[in-house]
């Protein structure tokens, strides 16, 4: 099982930047970049609430739970 990180998607559904992302957050776009890829072990909440605002989305529209063979989880 493994947390996938949907966040290029809501970008691209958002027609919003990266860069603008990073800028607004206060994180540089190499960290948002490793993030986007789910190559971070974690995220803090502060930043996660951040991404939430500027995407006006949701924590969940941004991070899913998938089991084994890529099975989105109950």
């Amino acid at each position: 099982m493994s947390i996938v990180v949907k966040l290029d998607v809501m970008l691209a559904q958002r027609k919003a930047r990266s860069k603008d992302l990073a800028a607004y957050v206060g994180i540089t776009e190499a960290n948002l970049s490793l993030l986007k890829q789910g190559k971070v072990k974690g995220v803090r909440f502060d930043t996660l609430l951040k991404i939430c605002e500027f995407l006006d989305c949701q924590p969940g529209d941004l991070l899913v739970h998938e089991a084994e063979g890529g099975r989105q989880a109950l």
